[in-house]
């Protein structure tokens, strides 16, 4: 029986236990390769919650979806445990900008949660404003600069009555597949999956986090913000963008703070892989780490061998790495690997995959696809379902993936029809309710291995292929190959597969562009035996990404189909004909 039946109460003794002893390190920027480290005791943090509480309860907000609209940094805590303090329910989400893409998804969940507040900081009010302005929205949504709102007295604040059942805060999805949704997340939610988490990585008060990971995503803000409150322990962070600047800062505050714990999705370590130079090395220590979380896209064994390759001689091991699979409507966490046992690495035959079957490679050849396994839940039924009959699948079999138990939210705000689809699935006999993952995958020997998302099917002569492992081919063809989107067209009676590649010109060097797409086109279509592919080259930006840097396959195709997508050279298949640019 779980002490707590609230986030907030639990947070409020770790605080009081603690007190500024633990505390949020916010890394900053403040020149060229010159960085400030600003602190935010739990004790301050806690102070500033409740005056700001005070103000959201006079405003009378509680149960009412609040905005929050910040930058990277200490003043987002605050506002999001102020609307926990107030049962406002958060929404946070990244700052608007020029890109007309960011400022239509902010109109969509101001219109969704029926936004009436938005929080920001001092910085961005007067940009907040002109932009609801422009946007007709300045009479029916206000924004409040909560570093400027120190009018409320925190001990007026009143305790409000909480639950397991009280909706805590709305997680928008990130979009890579569909329109944004809201999951709605609970207290109760946020208990059991900081209990999940707690357990699976040891969690204790003398924890030491080291991240970089925004905090609109679920893994920035769980992991980043919600898990130190629940363990009670310290957090050292960056903003993205400091860290993309500069990778190897995110080592040397593990190494400054003998930071335990750190998470980022596979990207991040390939950055560090990439950008963390040899003379870099010198001064860093990685020997504190204990967990080293990798999740929220797919997770590379090559990325994996390479890590603990590479910074082996400052103190990485591979026992530190915990692969993890987990999404905004568990909350966070649904499976990881066991403490200090490292990944499960396994190489199954690409023909058997293709056809939904996971059997172990054949020893001396074959076309094999190496997967990294990303544990077992510590609690939560996680099953494998056939998508169309909905019978559970045997331990080998490729299929849907399906979660129950306490971390699974509460469904999509405002939206019945999506949330009976996705969270109250039942098996053929009667099982249930589960949630639909959307992902695809299979269990062996009780580990899961995720093998791609059911919308990110290429079906090519009734062989299954993920679109993703077709990028990663893409990608390791040349140096010069970057981040790809792969998705297919009908063109008559076949179906083409597309590879849009954005590359590197000074990395190709002197490599002709058209000799570099026939290249990449040759080793994909080998490798996968497809009859019909083009490979478009375009540059840095051109495939389409979601918030956390997700790709976005079907925005890709759609902006490939409608001319958008200017690229560098080609290799199409002569029944493919390339659009025309639109003016």
């Amino acid at each position: 029986m779980r002490k707590h039946q609230d986030f907030v109460s639990l947070a409020r003794e770790n605080i009081h236990a603690h007190g500024d002893d633990r505390s949020f390190t916010f890394v900053s920027e403040e020149r060229l390769g010159k960085y400030k480290e600003n602190v935010l005791g739990f004790a301050e943090l806690d102070r500033r919650a409740r005056a700001l509480a005070c103000d959201l309860q006079a405003r009378g907000l509680q149960d009412r979806a609040v905005l929050l609209l910040y930058p990277e940094g200490l003043e987002f805590l605050t506002a999001f445990l102020g609307c926990l303090y107030a049962r406002a329910i958060a929404v946070p989400a990244p700052l608007p900008d020029l890109d007309a893409g960011r400022f239509g998804r902010t109109r969509r969940i101001i219109e969704d949660a029926e936004i009436a507040l938005i929080l920001t900081d001092t910085a961005h009010r007067s940009t907040v404003e002109t932009w609801l302005s422009g946007a007709d929205l300045e009479r029916r949504v206000r924004a409040l600069d909560t570093e400027a709102a120190t009018g409320a007295d925190p001990t007026g604040w009143t305790p409000p009555d909480l639950g397991p059942d009280t909706l805590a805060f709305l997680q928008y999805t990130s979009g890579s597949t569909s329109e944004p949704k809201g999951v709605m997340v609970t207290h109760g939610n946020l208990l059991c999956n900081g209990e999940e988490i707690k357990r699976r990585i040891g969690g204790t008060p003398a924890t030491v986090g080291v991240g970089w990971v925004p905090h609109y995503h679920d893994m920035g803000l769980v992991g980043q913000v919600l898990q130190p409150l629940y363990l009670g322990c310290r957090y050292v962070f960056t903003s993205p963008i400091t860290f993309i600047k500069r990778p190897v800062l995110w080592l040397e505050l593990i190494t400054r703070h003998r930071g335990t714990i750190t998470v980022a999705p596979n990207f991040g370590y390939e950055l560090a892989l990439r950008r963390v130079t040899d003379r870099q090395l010198d001064g860093l220590d990685l020997s504190s780490l204990r967990v080293v979380k990798n999740g929220a896209e797919p997770v590379r064994a090559a990325t994996l061998e390479r890590m603990t390759e590479r910074f082996g001689p400052v103190g990485f091991r591979p026992g530190m790495w915990m692969p993890c699979y987990g999404m905004a409507e568990t909350t966070l966490l649904v499976t990881a690997a066991p403490l200090g046992a490292g990944p499960v690495i396994r190489d199954f035959d690409a023909e058997a995959l293709a056809l939904d079957k996971a059997v172990p490679a054949p020893e001396g050849g074959g076309a094999r696809r190496r997967l990294v396994g990303c544990g077992s839940p510590v609690t939560l039924d996680v099953g494998v379902v056939d998508p169309e009959t909905r019978a559970r699948l045997p331990e080998g079999q490729v299929g849907e993936i399906w979660v129950r138990g306490g971390s699974v939210a509460q469904g999509y705000w405002e939206n019945p029809a999506a949330s009976r689809e996705t969270f109250g699935a039942h098996t053929s006999d009667g099982e249930g309710p589960y949630l639909r993952t959307g992902d695809l995958g299979f269990l062996a020997d009780g580990e899961l291995f995720v093998t791609g998302r059911i919308k990110d099917l290429i079906i090519v002569n009734g062989r299954n292929i993920h679109a993703h492992d077709i990028e990663e081919a893409a990608g390791e063809a040349h140096p010069a190959a970057l981040t790809g989107a792969a998705f297919t067209l009908d063109e008559g009676d076949q179906e083409h597969v597309v590879i849009v590649q954005e590359i590197s010109t000074r990395v190709a060097g002197g490599t002709p562009l058209d000799e570099l797409a026939a290249l990449i086109k040759t080793k994909v279509a080998r490798a996968f035996e497809l009859p019909a592919l083009s490979v478009v080259l375009a540059g840095r930006g051109t495939v389409r990404r979601t918030t956390s840097g997700k790709t976005q396959r079907r925005q890709t195709r759609d902006a490939f189909v409608q001319g958008q997508i200017a690229g560098l050279a080609g290799d199409l298949d002569p029944a493919l004909a390339y659009p025309e640019k639109s003016p």
